[in-house]
């Protein structure tokens, strides 16, 4: 696939962002297929008076709307940080904020280990359904955080 960046190990040049291609289109087209559907059933059915042809789209709509706000996860690195968008929150991190990228066997997605001493889930890289895809994803974010997180030489301990 042209889409996908290739395995090496030098970090991407920035800006890059990272987002499960295979899994958002899934769930985007289920979305809209579930839509269309729950819409068609609701104009189709002639014993339906107004309102509930209505609630009935609104279900629809209202499954699609789940559904666009589980495919918005991604992870957007830029020369400042890293902007990880979660389902539901959104947080902009300092490249020395994130001390450990980790996305280790069985894991649901890659968790940045912080310096505030907190974990943050981030779902824009996820091995679901491109398992090879997600390991090659978190290996870049992984090496752009190690090359960016060491500001002088007695930054970091270890």
């Amino acid at each position: 696939m042209s889409s996908e960046r290739p395995v090496s190990s030098e970090p991407p040049t920035l800006p890059v962002t990272f987002r499960p291609g295979r899994t958002r289109a899934v769930l985007l087209t289920a979305g809209s297929a579930i839509f269309v559907v729950i819409t068609a059933i609701a104009l189709l059915l002639e014993k339906l008076g107004p309102g509930e042809r209505l609630s009935f789209i609104l279900t629809g709509a209202l499954m699609f709307g789940v559904l666009a706000m589980l495919a918005r996860v991604k992870v957007v690195a830029d020369e400042s940080g890293v902007t990880v968008v979660n389902i539901a929150s959104s947080r902009r991190l300092d490249w020395a904020e994130i001390l450990q990228v980790n996305l280790r066997p069985g894991d649901p997605w890659v968790f940045l280990n912080l310096s505030d001493g907190t974990s943050l889930p981030a779902l824009g890289i996820q091995p679901g359904i491109a398992k090879q895809r997600a390991i090659a994803d978190a290996r870049a974010l992984r090496a752009l955080a190690e090359a960016r997180s060491v500001t002088e030489p007695g930054d970091r301990q270890g």
